[in-house]
């Protein structure tokens, strides 16, 4: 079976339409509906639905898809491996993070990932949660650490950590000044900013969700596509937002943090390929456990079993 076939079919099911599909591919959409025909004639029956928009997998299609994916995700783990081998070049080790999200401990875990594998280059590609499905599945990076759940055939999600919620809003805001913690209902009038990446789910749909399954409704939002702008909001009196509570080490000039009355937390969370079994993997959850020990944090218990087989 054709490998580019397969990899035109992968990505027509995964976006649900041949036009988006082509234009992801840099092809023409005539050529690319043939060649997934073509397809479809050698395993003996349609994979998609033509008559619904989106696209829809049929019965043989979705079979189809969920093997094909595992296959084109273990070739081209298979031609980084080789490309590594016969290349001279220093190895690379691809993090995948979301972009602008308070990930002021990566800096440490890269450090101490570095410690143990010296000779391995660290790099870091800002991927939102569903960027990162396709980059790992691709081969673009190699692990990620994202903040929103989004489970996905072939690739292993650990919770490192559920980290607190807090309120970040301007310094001369008459509820900066408050002691006690901030219930969510004291922002439901406060014009409030949240920071969406597309394509959603986001952290920002995280975050509305907890006001919607609380009962509070708020009387304005203002959503933005990065974080830096929504400080600078934030810091030029415009409105309010809830921050994972890391926000408060990175520096923020004009902006206060408060606690939250309600326990709000994010997931902070870890992923790579399921078949990845390379010693630059298993530096990197040595890496993770290392760290979180360090920060006082209990070590998940997947991460602490995959951690002590990679030292035995």
């Amino acid at each position: 079976m054709d490998l580019k076939r397969l990899r035109y079919f992968v990505t027509v099911a995964r976006l649900g339409s041949f036009t988006r599909a082509a234009e992801e591919l840099r092809m023409a959409q005539p050529p690319l509906s043939q060649r997934v025909q073509e397809l479809e004639a050698e395993v003996g029956a349609p994979l998609l639905d033509r008559d619904s928009r989106p696209l829809v997998l049929t019965p043989a299609g979705r079979l189809l898809y969920d093997q094909a994916v595992q296959v084109l995700q273990k070739t081209e783990a298979m031609v980084t491996s080789m490309r590594r081998l016969l290349s001279d070049e220093r190895p690379v080790f691809n993090f995948g993070v979301v972009p602008a999200n308070f990930h002021s401990s990566l800096a440490s875990i890269i450090r101490e990932y570095r410690r143990v594998l010296p000779g391995v280059e660290a790099r870091i590609l800002e991927l939102n949660s569903l960027e990162q499905v396709d980059a790992l599945r691709t081969g673009r990076i190699d692990a990620g650490i994202s903040r929103v759940e989004v489970p996905a055939e072939g690739i292993r999600r650990i919770v490192l950590r559920e980290e607190p919620m807090v309120v970040a809003l301007p310094n001369d805001h008459p509820l900066a000044t408050l002691e006690e913690a901030m219930p969510l209902v004291a922002l439901k009038d406060e014009p409030f900013i949240v920071y969406a990446n597309n394509p959603r789910p986001s952290l920002a749909d995280h975050v509305l969700a907890q006001f919607e399954s609380r009962g509070v409704s708020l009387s304005r939002t203002i959503e933005i596509d990065q974080y830096d702008t929504a400080l600078i909001l934030i810091a030029a009196g415009t409105g309010v937002s809830i921050v994972p509570a890391s926000a408060r080490l990175v520096t923020s000039p004009g902006v206060s943090y408060r606690p939250l009355v309600e326990h709000i937390t994010s997931p902070i969370i870890f992923c790579h390929r399921e078949d990845d079994a390379t010693s630059e993997l298993r530096a990197l959850y040595f890496a993770l456990a290392q760290f979180l020990t360090e920060c006082g944090h209990p070590i998940p218990k997947e991460l602490r079993l995959r951690t002590d087989t990679a030292l035995d």
